[in-house]
Parts: C-alpha cells; structure tokens; sequence
C-alpha cells in the first residue's frame, strides 16, 4: 500500500474515533472502526509519525500524504488528550455522588503516582499478566450447563487478608450471543486482586442456543455459588460486587435489581442473590424500548427480539419489561456506579442518562456516574490511558463502599 493510501486510511479511521455515525446499522461499522484507533492512539500517533518522517526522508515526497498525516497526528494527540482528562472527570464523578470527603474515608489517599498514565504498562495492552495474583481456572458453579456454568477465580498471589476478602463478580459482554470469561474483565481483577479482592469471572449460556432468560439465570446461580463457595478461597460471602460491560452491564444491572425474584431463580428460589453494589459499563437498560428512543426501539426490535427473546415485542411485552433494568428501579435498589462512554454507537449514552436518572429519583443508596467524553463501546477491555483511569477510579469507588459496608456492620472503626 503506497504512502498517500495509507494516510487516507488513517485520516478516516482517526475521523471516525473523533466523530464517530450514529444511528443503528452505522454504529456497528463505526464502532468496530473507531474502537481501537480511540484507546490505542499513542500508537496509532507513534506509527504515523514514523512513517510520516520516513516518507519525507524519501526523494519522492507526496505533500497530499504529508498533509493528511499531519491532520490525523492532531487528531491522534487530541484523542491522547481526551483520554487523559478521564482522570479529572472521573474523579469529580466521585466527588459529585460521594461527596468531597470520600477520599478522607479510604484506607489511603491516591498518590500522584496513582493518578498518573502507566505508561511503561501501556507499550504492549495486550500483554495482560500480574505475577501478584493467582488465577484458578474452570470451576463449575452449575455442572449440568457444561463449560457455559463455569468460571475463574482471581485471587492474591500472596494470600487474602485476614478477616476475609471483598469480593467482585465480573460478567462478560458479547450482546448475549458470544464471550467468554477471560476476554473482558481482566485489568479491573487483576488491579483489584493485586490489592486484596477475590475477583470471580463466569461464563453464562448464550443465546440462540439457550432462550431468555438462562442467561441472568446463570449470573444468579453465580452470585448463590459464590455465597456458598467463596469463603473456602478467602473472599467474604456477605460483600460481594458485580460488574460488567454492554450485555453483561445489562445482566449486572438486572441482577442487582431483582434478587430473590423466583422467575429467575427456578430451582433455588430461596437462595440469596443479592448484591451489595453494581458498577456497570456501558449496559443496555432498556429492553422494552419505555424510554421512547428510536434507537431503543430498533434494538428491541431488530435485535433483542429475533435473537435473544426470540418473541417480539407484540407477543408479549411483559417478558421485555421484565428483562428492561430501568423498570425494575425501587428504593432499596443497591448502590450503583455506571460508566458510560458518550460516543457509544453500539448503545447510545441516553441508554445510561435515563437509567441514571431513575435510580437517583427513586433509590435510597448511593449512585454515581461517569460520562466519559470521546469513549465508543468496550473502552474498557485492555490497558489504555481511558482504561486505567477508569480501573483506578472503580478501585477508588470500591474500596470506599468496602469500608463504608464494614463500618456499618462493626468491622471497621471509625
């Protein structure tokens, strides 16, 4: 591929992660274009550069090429510094759902270290190994589902503290069609395992294989496993966290939302399901289509009814309702941190707003949210600048309802 292609590819790609097409049919090609350009853009920056630097060292200099490498480095740098500022806005997220003095309430205040880009980490994202903590792999949690009931367990090299570990329940994403557990997750429980945590990654059945709802059935099962199991591995039974991201968002939210309910809990109704808080990322909220967006409307439609309920929406709108975690909100709804990126073209940022805003008009618990400027769909999945940001103000928010949870129960002085 010549000089002047390939900056015309890059231009359009780093066009894309700047502004990425709304809308349902383009914001799957929008997404899949700008993901990786907007969280890896040092190294987008880095090539472009170089090759920009070696072409002008060559006798034959195209300027259009030049150019358009010189407009996508700017595009690349803003991008850099977009993600950057994460920092900041995820910290006064913090502070406008916690109050200013939340930081006085953990363990240790963040250091200027703390807050700073890995930047040394961040060379190779894919490289995802922390000899601090000890993964055990493929433990059933329900057998008869095969490899779809098992999960791993990531835990301190070390040992846990003493009095027992909190504990982190990750569910990952795939739009309830596809995932597996050691694909999303991984530098949020390594982060938060290396500190201490007992962090537990599931597989659930998928659809189409398996019909509505197996799938937050599974999660259920889960989170009963780990009330039963996890002392035996060092994590406290009585805290237990649950995160996720896009589908796994939805499940997250729709767990935290419904424990106890017997219509998803066939077989074990009497277990406990609940959960002390929910930290979802860029979940769908809206099953039913209630909040009245078109782009709500044609995910139900398009999507979740075809593939997933596999009923449309006519034939029984219940079972959608039901599904939507913004109409399962009641005022002893846990505490909820939700992050969302604010150019998502898989599930737009209105999807958050409103449940957002539901939760804060009826919970009695705490919720915070992260808006995140310039962030598509998944930000979260490998180490970049957005993502350790983000990891870090996740530890922050946990590590703060960590203690507030022993104070209240007379663990913890103060």
């Amino acid at each position: 591929m010549s000089f002047l292609r390939r900056q015309v590819v890059t231009a359009a790609l780093t066009a894309n992660a700047l502004r990425p097409l709304p809308g349902f049919r383009p914001g799957i090609p929008a997404f899949a274009a700008g993901w990786l350009v907007g969280e890896l853009a040092p190294h987008v920056l880095a090539l472009t550069v170089a090759d920009a630097a070696a072409h002008a060292r060559g006798r034959r200099r195209d300027p259009r090429g030049l150019a358009l490498a010189a407009a996508s480095s700017a595009g690349l740098a803003y991008l850099v510094a977009q993600a950057r500022r994460v920092q900041q806005g995820a910290e006064d997220s913090l502070v406008e759902g916690l109050g200013a003095d939340y930081v006085e309430q953990l363990d240790a205040a963040p250091t200027p270290a703390d807050l700073a880009v890995p930047w040394r980490r961040l060379v190779n994202p894919f490289r995802m190994r922390d000899a601090r903590v000890r993964v055990e792999k493929n433990i059933a949690y329900d057998p008869a589902i095969g490899r779809r009931g098992l999960l791993d367990v990531y835990s301190p090299a070390d040992g846990v503290p003493d009095g027992g570990a909190p504990v982190l329940l990750q569910v990952h994403g795939g739009g309830w069609t596809i995932g597996n557990k050691d694909q999303q997750g991984i530098p949020l429980m390594q982060h938060l395992a290396a500190k201490g945590w007992v962090c537990v990654a599931i597989n659930y059945r998928l659809s189409p294989r398996s019909d509505w709802p197996a799938h937050v059935v599974d999660v259920k099962k889960a989170i009963a496993w780990i009330k039963a199991n996890i002392a035996e591995r060092g994590g406290d039974p009585d805290y237990v966290a649950i995160t996720g991201g896009s589908a796994g968002g939805h499940l997250v939210a729709l767990a935290a939302l419904t424990p106890g309910d017997p219509a998803y809990q066939p077989g074990f109704e009497d277990a406990d399901t609940s959960v002390q808080v929910a930290v979802p990322h860029y979940g769908v909220y809206d099953f039913a289509g209630s909040t009245g967006t078109k782009a709500a409307e044609q995910l139900r439609d398009l999507f979740l009814a075809p593939r997933v309920l596999k009923k449309t929406w006519a034939e029984d709108p219940e079972a959608f309702e039901n599904a939507s975690p913004i109409l399962r909100i009641t005022p002893d709804a846990p505490d909820f941190f939700v992050l969302h990126g604010a150019y998502d073209t898989l599930v737009p940022v209105s999807q958050a707003r409103a449940f957002v805003e539901k939760l804060r008009r009826t919970s009695k618990r705490t919720v915070v949210y992260a808006e995140l400027p310039g962030a598509q769909h998944a930000f979260d999945v490998f180490p970049s600048i957005r993502s350790s940001h983000v990891v870090r103000a996740i530890d922050r928010y946990l590590h703060w309802h960590w203690n507030q949870h022993r104070r209240e129960h007379g663990r913890l002085a103060g």
